[in-house]
């Protein structure tokens, strides 16, 4: 029963800190906010007490994160950022292993270079979630949150596979990069190709049973909710990588969803429980990260000690100068980066654009890499004897300074981020992402357009006179709405701005009268003129037809 109150409380406390976050008079990042409930659920006032189990983290929780973070993230700008992506996610993990890892190695020598290797890789991971917590939606600008994405996707693999290879090296005492780079790509691959056929299999295992038995939603979205743990759990089970599985699935996701048969309510569905899984599971590892805080920071006498008994105040500093060292390290792997691709383009003949504020947007990148749950996970998994049976090095100090990084990171980012964003012009991108959309309103609406008059060609064949008048009616008052739509997104400038008021003022009065359907229908249960069956029924068509005016009007703004 413990186990079962433990999770309620986790759970209740989840929904809390999304409330309270946004009650309280100064904006505090919803990571930041959870990490600090959790140690105050860990205070002897409430005494919750976690058995942590790293292997058990990152099966319950990792693989659902990254398979929703997959399937949300853009696939075309996620091929064609790749460049700049893979750069983060492969070059600059390297890049960090080794340079923290000597800084880390230089900074407290009693930490042994392999044993600060795997500290610097268990370190490289980056959270794009506790960013856009910390930044809101739509303040950096899409390119680079779209980078950030693809980054946290791709380095939580690579970092996590270059700290097993480390952790390997300070078991066996010996170190083959030539083997551990074919190791890499073999680990890698792997993963991705077994995730592939999982979520390609599961989607034809979904589309048989389509055909079988019909599309029921509620089988469906468990299907849905097993494929990122089974991807996961084949990668592992065949020493591959599980994280790069889970990620593979979720990416191929949106294409395995296309091809299938699936219904409007199933895909709802869907989407709400992804969702309402990725909040949770989110929300539950900072939490589980804030209630090993008090206990962490209780040792800290005994890490000063492992340190070379050093006071205490300074594992704090050394803490502040890892995270620095993290964002400087970045800082230079950035603007290296960039340089290179302008002196690229500039020998294949292309002119680079040249920005003003290139320092500015660099300063931002490198302080949006926060470190945060594939952190604690994996240092947390760092086996606590050796095979010659002693205790392994350091490892309580390890975990306090990766602790340490991960809400010195967050605070960095919440106080600098916001500071950095002020004022930034994201001009370009907005009118190119809204030029976009427009157009494809308008072939959309085209093709609507067309598919109608086709339609009541076929239909007006097989019509008497009084059927054919009734549909020319009908479809007129439907090509009228099509036709003022594609005049919202084309035309001069007065034709938009009247088509644009004319939408404005139906979209007003259909909420009105939905919104009045609900008072109706919650006023006929009361009366008990409709029984529970038919009240639910007509509440979920009038849910229905309010998202999807909330739907159109978010879309459009």
């Amino acid at each position: 029963m413990e186990i079962v109150f433990t999770v309620l409380i986790l759970l209740l406390a989840v929904a809390v800190s999304g409330v309270v976050a946004r009650l309280v008079p100064f904006k505090i990042p919803l990571p930041l906010f959870q990490i600090a409930l959790g140690a105050v659920l860990a205070l002897p006032l409430f005494g919750l007490r976690i058995s942590f189990d790293p292997e058990l983290f990152l099966l319950l929780f990792i693989p659902p994160l990254l398979f929703t973070d997959g399937w949300r993230m853009p696939k075309r700008e996620f091929f064609r950022l790749a460049q700049p992506i893979l750069a983060l996610a492969l070059g600059l993990v390297l890049f960090t292993v080794v340079g923290i890892g000597y800084f880390i190695h230089w900074l407290i020598p009693v930490i042994s270079l392999p044993t600060a290797f795997a500290l610097a890789a268990v370190l490289s991971p980056t959270d794009a979630v506790a960013v856009s917590s910390i930044t809101g939606k739509g303040r950096l600008p899409p390119s680079m949150q779209h980078v950030l994405e693809g980054e946290a996707l791709m380095n939580d693999a690579s970092g996590l596979v270059a700290f097993k290879f480390a952790i390997l090296a300070v078991l066996s005492g010996s170190f083959s990069p030539v083997e551990a780079g074919i190791s890499f790509t073999l680990i890698s691959t792997g993963g991705i190709a077994v995730g592939l056929i999982v979520a390609w299999g599961f989607g034809l295992v979904r589309r048989k049973i389509i055909e079988w038995s019909g599309d029921e939603p509620g089988i469906q979205v468990v299907l849905l909710l097993l494929i990122p743990f089974s991807a996961y759990i084949f990668a592992e089970h065949f020493g591959l990588s599980g994280i790069l599985s889970a990620v593979a699935a979720g990416m191929l996701m949106p294409y395995v969803e296309t091809a299938g048969a699936e219904s409007p309510a199933t895909r709802m569905q869907s989407k709400s429980m992804l969702t309402m899984l990725e909040f949770i599971f989110n929300g539950m590892s900072f939490l589980l990260l804030g209630l090993q805080l008090p206990s962490i920071v209780s040792l800290a006498h005994i890490d000063a000690r492992m340190a070379g008994n050093v006071p205490v105040w300074h594992l704090f500093a050394y803490i502040v100068a890892i995270t620095a060292a993290l964002i400087v390290l970045r800082f230079i792997w950035v603007w290296i980066n960039l340089h290179l691709r302008r002196f690229s383009a500039a020998v294949r003949g292309q002119r680079a654009k040249q920005r003003a504020f290139d320092a500015r947007l660099i300063g931002i990148t490198a302080l949006a890499g926060v470190r945060g749950a594939i952190t604690l996970a994996g240092v947390m998994s760092i086996p606590l004897l050796l095979p010659s049976g002693h205790a392994f090095p350091a490892r309580d100090l390890l975990i306090f300074l990766a602790t340490g990084v991960i809400v010195c990171s967050l605070l960095c980012g919440s106080f600098l981020l916001p500071w950095l964003l002020k004022g930034l012009r994201l001009d370009a991108d907005n009118v190119r992402r809204r030029t976009e959309e427009m157009a494809a309103r308008l072939r959309v609406s085209e093709a609507a357009v067309r598919g109608i008059e086709q339609m009541q060609e076929q239909l007006s064949a097989q019509l008497d006179t009084d059927d054919l008048a009734l549909l020319t009616e009908v479809s007129g008052s439907l090509l009228a709405t099509y036709r003022m739509r594609m005049d919202a997104e084309s035309g001069s400038e007065e034709t938009h701005r009247t088509a644009n008021r004319v939408k404005q003022f139906e979209r007003e009065l259909r909420l009105a009268a939905v919104r009045a359907e609900r008072q109706e229908v919650h006023r006929l249960r009361a009366e008990q003129f409709i029984n529970d069956e038919t009240f639910q029924s007509l509440l979920t068509q009038v849910d229905l037809a309010e998202t999807w005016l909330l739907g159109s009007l978010s879309t459009e703004h």
